[in-house]
């Protein structure tokens, strides 16, 4: 992708006592060792998310926002490629269906995506798990950011199932799913230890056959009229 004009900016706004000026140090190295992998075609998003970030409040520091934006954004495009998404979600879920791919659906992307963002010394961005019309054959899943103390509504979702390894982000408010913070899922996040992921959002889509062949053929068609904020 190139030069990161953002870094510019950053460095401007990097306070000069030592150990802030140390973690602002860090997050730009993280910055710049995770723009290089990123599609060029998703910068424009990269900046918009940063953008939208920064402006939940002006606490929020900007090297970690954009480190939140090239993290998902980069995370996406290689679960993408890793489990070999087909180009429709839809029909990437029947794939994992008959058994010709193993994963994809809407957890295995808040998993994925979820445990490179928990990994990151965030301090002025909280992370929060969203479920919609959770413990149903219709539930759908996705990580919602926010700033310290922001009530989950007012945060953005990131979700990489609808676009099938694109990744999607707006405001929570804005979204036709009706978003409730997972808790549990939301206490995985937050935990500063090992990224394990809690697979509470999977049990509850798997909790026999029938039901779970239910959820995987109805979650294929929910939400497919969303759009981005590109």
């Amino acid at each position: 992708m190139g030069s990161w004009k953002g870094s510019d900016r950053i460095m401007q706004r990097i306070p000069k006592t030592p150990r802030r000026l140390l973690r602002a140090l860090i997050l730009l190295l993280a910055i710049s060792v995770l723009a290089g992998p990123a599609r060029a075609d998703d910068a424009k998003s990269i900046k918009g998310f940063r953008a939208a970030l920064v402006a939940l409040g002006p606490d929020v520091d900007p090297a970690e926002a954009e480190l939140v934006s090239v993290t998902s954004h980069t995370t996406a495009r290689r679960l993408q490629k890793e489990w070999r998404v087909a180009p429709v979600s839809i029909y990437h879920n029947f794939l994992i269906h008959i058994g010709a791919r193993e994963k994809g659906f809407c957890f295995d992307w808040a998993y994925g995506i979820g445990g490179e963002l928990k990994k990151l010394p965030l301090k002025t961005l909280v992370l929060h798990w969203g479920a919609s019309y959770p413990g149903t054959r219709l539930e759908h899943n996705c990580i919602v950011v926010t700033r310290p103390g922001q009530p989950f509504r007012e945060g953005y979702i990131i979700d990489g199932w609808r676009a099938a390894g694109r990744l999607l982000w707006w405001p929570v408010k804005k979204d036709n799913y009706p978003w409730k913070e997972d808790l549990q899922e939301t206490a995985w996040l937050q935990d500063p230890g090992p990224a394990t992921r809690s697979g509470a959002a999977q049990a509850r889509k798997s909790g026999s056959d029938d039901q779970t062949k239910a959820a995987r053929g109805s979650h294929a068609s929910s939400g497919l009229g969303a759009g981005s904020l590109e």
